[in-house]
């Protein structure tokens, strides 16, 4: 055979491999086996290398998927999460090589291999977090434990450093995840992976960004309740996510009081409507009472036509609706507690609007003559409970009405 017939066979032996490799996964996932089984095992650097290095030659895009796949869990998956089974071996470096059980540190390793991949190829970040990662966690149910463990605390290092959003962890609220306990179990892993690294605020604003809505969607439909949230996540050691939700709730429940509030008192309904109306929300939705009184002031503060006062008329104006609004919050001040923390609400709302901030000692002399706070109330507060936001103003003009308060406890003791 002559030079030129043995050129062109091999050229066209080659332009069929590179023609096949365009179309077939199996056949990318080879090539790549190529470039990862030189690598001696544990250099974690070499693999870096190796694979910014493959991706100038190999269609990372085209093949992001199974790239991904091969990298997380060692091979190419068939729809519904089985492996494909054609004989190839498990990847030379795939997260799936990591000890059992899963420890973070190790497996920070193998996702740095990850970060440096991405940080070159930067277009591969949106197919793992969009495609890759919400296809692979819907399989956890099918999986070893030791292989979900080792993906479940590699996603949370992937989320934990800004590799992937938390909108893939609405995979684990499907139904078959759910029912199973699967869904809580593999959040619960992420989740504490994410705050090892990264803190609880880090991951209450990736669960927010990445639209998690409801975290009550991860438990079985019988178990949806606070009650087995809060068991569930203490006797896992993660008692920030239950502090974090229910302070979320709170949030949620405030808003919709205040806001009914403020319609309430703009339509004149009567103090005995907006009281029952207070307590079928508590009774639907319970705040704790220092909550409580927050909204309350706020709903029925915001209420008032503050715009049409004249500057030198805005005292009296305040002073007249507090007078107005003590009924309405008179039977919820139950208890020192409660009554403190009023007293911290006025304090900032006044020091938040300065055109009040004068009426602060008046307003609290409404309350105590209308049994709202007490005077052992304002004392401590005035002692060792108020707020930082313009401490020593509102302790200054507080004085007088303080001394008047232990002058008359005191007289009270005498006659005793």
């Amino acid at each position: 055979m002559s030079e030129d017939s043995k050129r062109v066979g091999s050229d066209e032996v080659s332009g069929a491999v590179k023609a096949q490799a365009k179309h077939e996964p199996a056949v990318f996932r080879d090539q790549l086996y190529k470039h990862l089984e030189t690598v001696p095992e544990g250099d974690f650097d070499a693999y870096s290398n190796k694979l910014i290095a493959a991706g100038a030659t190999l269609e990372y895009l085209k093949y992001a998927e199974a790239l991904f796949n091969i990298l997380l869990v060692g091979g190419l998956l068939q729809p519904g999460g089985t492996y494909v089974e054609d004989g190839a071996p498990p990847s030379p470096f795939s997260v799936n090589n990591a000890a059992e059980p899963p420890k973070i540190e190790e497996l920070k390793k193998y996702v740095e291999v990850f970060n440096k991949l991405i940080r070159r190829y930067k277009y591969l970040q949106k197919p793992l977090e969009e495609t890759v990662l919400p296809a692979l966690l819907q399989y956890v149910n099918k999986w070893p434990e030791g292989r979900r463990d080792k993906v479940a605390v590699t996603v949370g290092l992937l989320i934990a450093q800004g590799l992937a959003s938390a909108t893939c962890l609405l995979s684990l609220t499907k139904d078959h995840l759910v029912k199973e306990g699967m869904s809580l179990t593999v959040v619960t892993i992420i989740f504490h992976t994410i705050i090892a690294e990264q803190g609880m605020d880090f991951l209450a604003g990736h669960l927010k960004k990445g639209g998690i809505k409801d975290m009550m969607l991860f438990l079985p439909a019988p178990k949806r309740d606070l009650k087995h949230l809060e068991e569930h996540f203490k006797a896992a050691s993660l008692p920030q996510v239950v502090e974090w939700y229910v302070k979320k709730q709170y949030a949620v429940v405030k808003e919709n009081v205040t806001s009914h509030l403020k319609e309430m008192c703009d339509d004149n309904e009567t103090d005995d409507r907006i009281i029952a109306y207070i307590k079928e929300s508590q009774v639907e939705s319970p705040l704790p009472e220092p909550e409580l009184v927050h909204c309350i002031w706020q709903g029925l503060m915001t209420s008032v036509d503050w715009p049409s006062a004249r500057p030198d008329q805005i005292e009296a104006l305040t002073i007249k609706e507090v007078t107005r609004f003590a009924p309405i919050m008179e039977p919820f001040c139950n208890g020192p507690k409660t009554e403190v923390a009023l007293i911290n609400v006025i304090q900032v709302y006044c020091y938040e609007d300065t055109k009040i901030i004068k009426t602060f000692p008046q307003i609290l002399k409404v309350l105590y003559n209308k049994d709202c706070v007490s005077d052992q109330a304002i004392v401590y507060w005035y002692q060792k409970g108020a707020k930082p936001q313009g401490k020593q103003h509102f302790l200054k003009a507080t004085e007088p009405l303080v001394n008047y308060l232990q002058a008359q406890e005191d007289e009270s003791e005498e006659e005793e």
